[in-house]
This record gives C-alpha cells, structure tokens and sequence, in this order.
C-alpha cells in the first residue's frame, strides 16, 4: 500500500467510518496502480479536492481528476468521482452498463457490501488518467 504524504489527505481518510476508509484506501491503490502501469501518465499528486481525496496528473498533463469520497448523508455508499464535464460517465455508462451504478454525469458508487468489478474499474480508472490524450471512455469489448 503506498503511504499517504499528504497530511491533510491522511486526515480525511481518518474521519471515514473503519469499513468506508479500507475500501476507499483499496480504491486509492487501484488509482496509484493504474496510473504506474498506464504509459505517459507519471506521478500522481494526491491532495484535497472539495474537501475528498483527489488524484492529478500534474506533471503529465495527461487526465482529468479522479476524486474518492464518502458521504455521511449516504453512509452505506462510497464512490469514485470524474470530472462532470467530461464524457466520462457517459463512456462508462456505455461500455458497462451491468458492471456499475452511476450517479449523475460524474460518479460510479458501490455500497458496502458490493463486490468491485476491479479489472472492468480500472480501466475507467485509466481512461480518466490518459482522458486528454484521447478525449473518449473505454469501448465494450
């Protein structure tokens, strides 16, 4: 597990609920993984974005930023966001309408007892890190 350097980051993962915070913090990984095994992406910076965890390309310029987050006012879901202003969502909502819940133009969620469908995550994980240099989701296979 790759530690968290960002003191204020380390803080808002301490507020989530135990069970929230372990899936969230796998979900953190998954991003640092993909992001090291998708060409042209380099280092993430990890800091707060509206208060929640957020993951950049600041040094490559290659994607669009990828936020985690759990909400008191739903404490049995906890979600991966996009940026509403891409055509992420939409991409996604194509290519795996079975394998995820939406919310919105910006979110994929799970409650807390769903199984992630890791391999079909990452790779919208990875179009939202390499978003830029191709500008579309993943295609269904």
């Amino acid at each position: 597990m790759k530690p968290i350097e960002n003191v204020a980051v380390a803080r808002t993962f301490d507020t989530y609920p135990q069970i929230m915070r372990r899936k969230l913090l796998a979900l953190r990984q998954l991003i640092f993984d993909t992001a090291a095994n998708a060409e042209g992406v380099g280092e993430l910076e990890e800091t707060l974005r509206w208060g929640e965890p957020a993951y950049l390309t600041s040094q490559s310029k290659s994607g669009t930023t990828i936020r985690l987050a759990w909400k008191k006012s739903n404490p049995t879901q906890y979600g991966i966001y996009f940026h509403c202003q891409t055509d992420l969502i939409a991409s996604f909502r194509t290519a795996f309408p079975d394998d995820f819940k939406f919310e919105g133009n910006r979110c994929i969620y799970f409650e807390e007892n769903d199984v992630v469908p890791v391999d079909v995550l990452e790779l919208c994980i990875a179009a939202a890190l390499t978003y830029h240099r191709h500008k579309t989701g993943p295609q269904a296979s």
